[in-house]
């Protein structure tokens, strides 16, 4: 896809074109060779076909020219002193692989090309210097031109022009952001350079979902907090001229370009774009907000490629993102582009598919792997905790507590409603599997609940109460009504609480104990008795009474 070159970087290479260089005393000044200044005017100024035809009958002269060889020394490296020249250097090679595709190719026939250009993007820490920019882009255009994957390209040049790349993206000038985010989309030609953009994703993919944020309106603070609950910033409503963050129309486009691009991988990418970035709940966010046919295109297709690869894990996120009813109200618009009405259709019957035949639990799971709790059906309803509770705290051997405890880890400073339905969860766990309160201690998850109980916000320290009055009336319970059944069959000794059980010692009448002992195996109403162990020992003298040890 042919994308037109960025204002700012237009704009420079037509000065550098314009600027009157003295070739004939740089070459007496050696800064170049008779027959490199040579080439060089055959293809200057001159028009597009002959300067194809000049070129491409001499593919290894313009090599030595540009990449040089062992003893013959290339322009870039006789002229490194004369920034101009260099300059204008840069230029004329960007423009001749802009043409001529066999050139690209030809740079690489002794290997690698790279040598004399990758020291040219750390030429100064200047950020006014057109020559780590116009070097950039020459690299983009020899690696796309030739779509090269060796070692060289993919393992030494494209980290490099990646990290560089990084640095424009990551500027305050649209323009430079632009410029890095249209060079990206050229070099995602290829899996193994998609990979290793993903590979750098701190560098490369970070600051493109800050700029999508950024359009979005998302509060930057805590973005999957703003996401789900619809908390935003100041910014305006949908996609005209200037977005919310003041993001150009432009600049969203080619983000959403280089995403779409990076999408193609979404077999091997998708889950942990989704767990880093929020990526489907951010794009169900853009897509309400877009009116515009072609940002809407490449969002909607990036979401088909990400959800129909990665089913089992996308499509519950999606569902709790509401992406099903969006995509109702978007079937109603009348799009001309066939591809856009296309992969709406085939996303929309994806997601019907999926929600015919999900279930109450594979909502539960969905939303707990989103990382993100909302006040959805199942957190109060007490049927599905009580035929589900078990096969929760069983789940891919105890995955979804661990990530309820991940949950519960952070502050959620602008959600604090994830903290307060994080804790009903837990409680009712407690409540329908009493007997697994272990497993959720060894999470932490007791002590969690009880730090939450001095949070400032009242349905968070209510929701801890709740949890915690759990684990207290299993132990309460249990204890009592041991204490109970001991008094009513005039028996002496005590009980208490340990870690994960309860013990103690009781004596009595023979018959009497036996009765005693079937009782506490039954245990109280809302307590599971697992296992009981027991063993004779002898009397202890001077038992008066059945107490509650602490």
């Amino acid at each position: 896809m042919s994308l037109d070159p960025p204002t700012y970087l237009a704009s420079l290479q037509s000065n550098i074109r314009q600027r009157p260089i003295p070739w004939d005393g740089a070459v007496r000044a050696g800064t170049l060779t008779e027959e490199q200044l040579a080439r060089i005017r055959a293809v200057d100024k001159a028009k597009k076909d002959l300067r194809k035809q000049t070129v491409e009958a001499d593919l290894d002269g313009y090599r030595l020219l540009f990449v040089g060889a062992p003893g013959n020394k290339s322009v870039l490296e006789l002229a490194a002193k004369r920034q101009d020249v260099v300059q204008y250097i840069l230029v004329l090679l960007s423009d001749l692989l802009d043409s001529i595709p066999a050139l690209a190719k030809a740079l690489f026939k002794n290997g690698d090309p790279y040598r004399h250009f990758l020291p040219l993007l750390a030429h100064s820490a200047n950020p006014e210097d057109p020559i780590p920019l116009l070097t950039s882009t020459v690299l983009v255009s020899l690696m796309a031109g030739s779509r090269d994957e060796s070692t060289a390209t993919v393992d030494k040049a494209l980290p490099v022009i990646f990290s560089y790349l990084s640095s424009l993206t990551k500027n305050s000038d649209a323009g430079l952001q632009d410029i890095g985010v249209q060079e990206y989309s050229s070099l995602l030609y290829g899996r193994a350079t998609r990979q290793q953009f993903w590979d750098q994703r701190s560098e490369t993919v970070a600051p493109l979902i800050d700029i999508l944020r950024a359009a979005a309106g998302v509060d930057a603070g805590d973005a999957s907090a703003s996401l789900w609950s619809g908390t935003t910033g100041t910014g305006r409503g949908g996609f005209e001229g200037s977005l919310s963050g003041g993001v150009g129309l432009q600049l969203l486009y080619h983000v959403l370009l280089v995403m779409w691009q990076l999408s193609f991988e979404a077999s091997k990418v998708g889950d942990d774009l989704n767990d880093e970035y929020d990526i489907v709940s951010l794009y169900t966010r853009l897509l309400r907000l877009s009116q515009k046919e072609k940002t809407t295109r490449l969002l909607i297709s990036t979401l088909y490629n990400l959800l129909s690869s990665n089913q089992n894990t996308l499509l519950p996120i999606a569902v709790l993102a509401r992406l099903p009813a969006l995509l109702q109200n978007l079937a109603g618009r009348q799009f001309p582009d066939p591809d856009l009405r296309d992969d709406l259709s085939n996303l929309r019957e994806l997601l019907d598919e999926y929600t015919r035949t999900k279930t109450t639990f594979d909502e539960y799971v969905g939303e707990v792997n989103s990382g993100h709790l909302r006040w959805s059906p199942p957190h109060r309803n007490t049927v599905f905790w009580a035929e589900n509770a078990r096969k929760i705290l069983e789940h891919e051997n105890g995955e979804i507590v661990r990530k309820l405890a991940l949950i519960m880890s952070k502050p959620w400073e602008n959600d604090k409603a994830v903290l307060a339905i994080a804790c009903n969860d837990i409680g009712c766990l407690v409540r329908e599997v009493p007997e697994k309160r272990g497993q959720l201690e060894k999470l932490g998850l007791k002590t969690r609940v009880m730090e939450l109980m001095a949070e400032a916000d009242e349905n968070v320290r209510w929701e801890s109460l709740r949890a915690l009055g759990g684990w207290l009336q299993y132990s309460f319970d249990t204890n009592y009504f041991t204490q109970k059944r001991a008094i009513e069959y005039n028996i002496t000794g005590w009980v208490r609480n340990i870690p994960n059980k309860v013990e103690g010692e009781a004596q009595g009448d023979e018959e009497v104990i036996k009765k005693f002992l079937k009782d506490v195996e039954n245990g109280p109403r809302h307590a599971h008795v697992v296992k009981l162990d027991k063993e004779d020992r002898d009397p202890v003298e001077g038992e008066t009474e059945f107490e509650v040890r602490r």
